[in-house]
């Protein structure tokens, strides 16, 4: 059965035991699953209404964005678990079995993968958000922010679930290339989702 036929409850069951999967990686893509829903949801309540008419077809765009960014976070979580199976049957091949670092190699990069790509959806969705809450109803700002900051909480914690793999690498130019892509994304919309936040923050004082 995958992850996310699960309900709430027995998903987060399964996180909070001793079961292999699902982990940090696919927290974090359902993490920015409802992040980018909560941008999604902004612009539910902001399209149709006269006073943002000027705006409704920007925000219609994002919204369909937002709508394919979500099925793409969710796809993560599965991801995410399935490729941490083969990684964990080769912890387990002897150290000086042959063949044993090409199939480790092989395993830690598609281990990286996954969290790599909800890092990526999560600076997507993190410029999105602040549309949105540039945007969108008033009414609802408090959600755009909400969503900004769980998708910084997703991108960190994608970001680790990166590193945690490189780290091992053998091939450590190829490592140190995924660590420059995480350092320059981290960099880049981190303190952006920090503002949409913080915006908004202010905004309610």
């Amino acid at each position: 059965m995958g992850l996310l036929s699960q309900n709430v409850t027995v998903f987060t069951e399964q996180l909070a035991s001793a079961a292999p999967v699902p982990g940090g990686g696919g927290a974090s893509a359902l993490v920015g699953a409802i992040g980018i829903a909560l941008g999604d949801m902004v612009g539910e309540l902001t399209v149709g209404k006269k006073k943002y008419a000027d705006v409704e077809d920007e925000l219609r765009v994002a919204m369909t964005r937002a709508q394919a960014l979500r099925l793409r976070f969710l796809a993560c979580v599965e991801k995410d678990a399935e490729v941490f199976e083969p990684l964990s049957r080769a912890y387990a091949i002897p150290k000086d079995a042959p063949g044993r670092d090409e199939i480790m190699e092989q395993c830690l990069r598609e281990a990286a993968a996954a969290p790599l790509e909800i890092l990526d959806l999560c600076g997507e969705a993190v410029e999105l958000l602040q549309l949105f809450a540039a945007k969108g109803s008033r009414i609802v700002i408090s959600d755009a922010a909400t969503g900004a900051a769980l998708c910084r909480g997703a991108m960190q914690g994608a970001a680790v679930n990166v590193r945690v793999n490189t780290r091992l690498m053998k091939d450590r130019p190829y490592a140190e290339g995924i660590n420059a892509h995480v350092a320059a994304q981290l960099q880049k919309y981190l303190p952006l989702a920090e503002e949409v936040f913080a915006n908004i923050n202010g905004r309610l004082e």
